[in-house]
């Protein structure tokens, strides 16, 4: 089982940059593969990015490709997300999920995903 934890979530210009962290504790993280979701005020969670339990394969929403970089390090547990040049569309309470590499389960439905952060608050202003 993975505890999640995300972190790096603050107020922001629009243009700025930031980077969200999110941290596990529990073993096998390195046997999850990690998704980046969110959610703004009265809208659906949204798919965000993803990555592959290897760090090698990476996956984005039309909405972020070009602007959002995901990383990982399995050694510390640890799943980033780089956001570029963010705007006020990019404002959402953004959440860090794991599926186990074995799933076969589409990679940017939030029900594919068995672990959840509490999630971290971006707000982007104009």
């Amino acid at each position: 089982q993975l505890q999640l934890a995300e972190s790096g979530g603050r107020l922001v210009q629009a243009g700025e940059s930031l980077r969200l962290s999110c941290t596990s504790s529990g073993r096998a993280f390195s046997s999850h593969r990690m998704g980046w979701f969110r959610q703004g005020l009265g809208k659906e969670r949204e798919f965000v990015g993803a990555i592959s339990s290897h760090g090698a394969d990476t996956f984005y929403a039309d909405s972020v490709k070009g602007r959002f970089t995901i990383s990982r390090n399995n050694a510390a547990g640890a799943v980033y997300m780089q956001m570029n040049n963010v705007g006020p569309a990019d404002t959402a309470v953004y959440y860090c999920a794991a599926r186990h590499v074995l799933s076969n389960d589409p990679i940017d439905a939030a029900g594919s995903y068995q672990y959840w952060g509490q999630g971290t608050q971006v707000t982007v202003s104009s």
